[in-house]
């Protein structure tokens, strides 16, 4: 019997140069690993100059330290911050078409509501729904919208910032800045 310690899901919010190839440099080193990136999101933070890769893997906590420290060394890498789940303020967005003749639309529209979720377009049978949340939540409407028949599901990777006045992208535009 193998004594393996225990997995854990983190985030990691990577802040990188807005260059093309990063992302797949920084895909590739989790690869190399052999770790399977749960949800992964990329865009553009308040600086043009940046982008913000955010990462869930489940891992164990001693290769995952090994990791960021690979990234670190990475040259269009600013800055990783791990972020806990009571630290930060996380979310996804679904898009869900469901199907919804003339004797059913009332019926989801109103199964909608404690969600927070909207219509965002409509058919003759059938109605495209958004919402955003966490990722329980998200499960919770999905299974609520299962009996009308999900015609299909676009499902974004996690967003999350930390909570509280501090930025981890102040000291990292200053170091672009520097290297310009």
């Amino acid at each position: 019997m193998t004594n393996s310690a225990p997995t854990q899901t983190h985030t990691l919010s990577v802040l990188v140069e807005n260059r093309p190839g990063v992302l797949a440099r920084v895909s590739a080193l989790f690869s190399r690993r052999g770790f399977n990136i749960e949800s992964l999101a990329v865009g553009p933070t308040e600086h043009s100059e940046i982008s913000r890769i955010t990462l869930v893997v489940n891992v164990e906590d001693h290769p995952l330290e090994q990791v960021t420290k690979q990234l670190n060394k990475l040259v269009n890498v600013l800055k990783i911050v791990e972020l806990e789940p009571s630290a930060c303020v996380r979310r996804e967005l679904i898009l869900v078409k469901v199907r919804a003749d003339a004797t059913e639309r009332q019926h989801v529209l109103a199964t909608l509501e404690p969600f927070g979720a909207r219509v965002v377009d409509m058919s003759t049978d059938s109605l495209v729904i958004e919402a955003t949340g966490e990722s329980a939540k998200l499960e919770a409407l999905l299974r609520v919208l299962e009996p009308f028949g999900v015609k299909e599901l676009v499902q974004s990777g996690l967003l999350a910032v930390g909570r509280g006045s501090r930025s981890i992208t102040d000291r990292s535009l200053r170091a672009v800045e520097r290297a310009a």
